[in-house]
């Protein structure tokens, strides 16, 4: 072909690659180093304000965390009593007159069994049968405060309730309970049932909160007296008795939540951080002493330290050795489309400025091909998309045998092709779209046991001095046209 003359556009693109190395690496280690000064600077603001922070970030968040983890398990459990509420055997059961109580006992077995719980249970309020998974314990009464808890839930307009009780399997042992209203298919109440947890799983979570905190963890009632504790716990049971918190225990008492302080033994300044579980209606209370934090604070800070050399020594060699390939991967991907592997659209531009630059530097001709498959919806509407898919990349094959290395096909549309040629004069460039032309014509695409014969309309035109890319490819788009109106599977040029 009389077209031909490379471009620096390949250079062009390994220089401005080996910027983005440099600019990646440069971010990465500003990025690091403000890291590091950070962290040195929140070491010595941590030394002017660690009672703050004790006070209102580290004492709430841990017991956020506690609640959290609490919230998860109720939220666990209310769903386990939601499904046993609304499952059709427990209800068929109940409005069948209750004739087997070893099924719905096999059942209640079952539940504890599968979700681990301490309990499971149903109360009829047809026979105030209390069913569980050791059989028929008793008969609810209105008359035994034991009982209270049903006919409260039974009144209650909310489908469940949450409480704290001895369990009636076992009244030495303290249960958190998930009471959970059960009706027909009418809407009509039937009995209440549910599952239990034992006390002891929030005592557990209390050692391992203190442990890994290091923080004196517990709970009371609203009077004040410790209800759970961790390990380690000495002294009164309760608040207004402990030594140094008569001041501050009302306080505690009678707000929802509360940061305080007092002056323990030694007289070190003890942080406190209360904060009410509705659902138990009891207290949390995190306490910590300031010496301790001002330890872990700067424990922490030169950990922080030491992470950050670290990061920039693993940032320094992984970005030397592997950020250019990622990021020459990056631009393959955002530039080539990703059926038929084209240029695409979004890059074209910037690689006809390129080639613009070489044509006026060089002096030589530079010139466009507009593709397009002629009927190519009728093809999707009678052979499907996937047929579609394949007519376009065998397309864009035949393309590419009969063009040079640099040489541009972008996927312009749908089905429209554009072909930048370089060094390449209008009539050299209607002779490689005739050659492509019939090369396409000659073509039977096999889609299955299909067969697609397939043709191709192309417009040409040569770039004109000072004209700009939209107004080279709207004269090309013209041609093409015109060669679609002329019958198609023809070579016009503007």
């Amino acid at each position: 072909m009389a077209c031909g003359h490379p471009t620096d556009f390949g250079n062009n693109q390994s220089m401005l690659a080996q910027k983005k190395l440099f600019s990646a690496i440069a971010l990465a280690g500003v990025l690091v180093l403000g890291f590091i000064a950070t962290s040195v600077i929140s070491y010595f603001l941590a030394q002017d304000s660690v009672s703050n922070r004790i006070a209102r970030e580290t004492l709430p968040l841990t017991s956020d965390n506690i609640y959290s983890e609490i919230e998860q398990d109720l939220l666990r459990s209310v769903l386990i009593s939601s499904l046993m509420a609304h499952d059709t055997l427990l209800r068929d059961w109940t409005l069948a007159g209750e004739a087997d109580p070893a099924q719905i006992v096999r059942y209640l077995k079952e539940i504890q069994r599968k979700h681990e719980t301490t309990t499971a249970f149903y109360v009829s309020d047809q026979t105030r049968n209390y069913y569980h998974a050791d059989g028929v314990l008793k008969q609810v009464a209105a008359d035994d405060d034991q009982d209270a808890w049903y006919f409260r839930a039974r009144n209650m307009n909310a489908p469940y309730e949450i409480n704290v009780d001895t369990d009636t399997a076992d009244p030495s042992r303290l249960t958190i309970f998930v009471n959970y209203r059960v009706t027909d298919y009418q809407d009509r109440f039937i009995g209440v049932t549910g599952i239990g947890l034992s006390v002891n799983a929030v005592a557990r979570l209390i050692a391992s909160y203190q442990n890994r905190y290091g923080r004196e963890i517990y709970l009371t009632d609203r009077e004040g007296h410790v209800t759970l504790r961790g390990p380690g716990f000495e002294g009164p049971e309760t608040l207004r008795e402990r030594h140094g918190m008569q001041g501050i225990a009302t306080t505690i008492l009678t707000n929802p939540s509360a940061s305080v302080s007092y002056e323990g033994h030694n007289g070190r300044q003890v942080y406190v951080n209360s904060r009410l579980i509705p659902e138990f209606d009891w207290y949390l209370i995190v306490q910590q002493a300031q010496s301790s934090a001002e330890a872990r604070v700067l424990g922490a800070l030169l950990i922080n330290i030491a992470v950050a050399l670290a990061i920039a020594a693993v940032v320094g060699v992984i970005g030397w050795f592997s950020v250019r390939n990622y990021q020459a991967g990056l631009e393959q991907m955002a530039g080539t489309d990703a059926l038929t592997g084209c240029t695409t659209r979004r890059v074209f531009e910037a690689i006809f400025n390129q080639a613009l630059k070489n044509a006026l530097r060089n002096d030589v001709p530079l010139s466009l091909l507009a593709i397009d498959i002629d009927r190519f919806k009728q093809i999707n509407d009678q052979h499907g998309h996937a047929a579609g898919d394949l007519v376009l990349h065998t397309l864009t094959d035949i393309v590419r045998s009969h063009l040079r290395d640099n040489d541009t096909v972008c996927r312009w549309g749908g089905d429209e092709f554009l072909i930048l040629l370089g060094d390449c004069t209008l009539a050299n460039a209607v002779l490689v779209a005739d050659t492509i032309r019939a090369d396409v014509a000659r073509h039977t695409i096999r889609p299955g046991e299909d067969a697609i014969d397939c043709t191709i309309s192309v417009g040409a035109a040569e770039y004109q001095k000072g004209e700009e890319l939209r107004s080279l490819v709207a004269r090309a788009d013209l041609a093409m046209y015109t060669a679609k109106r002329e019958g198609r599977d023809q070579v016009a040029n503007a």
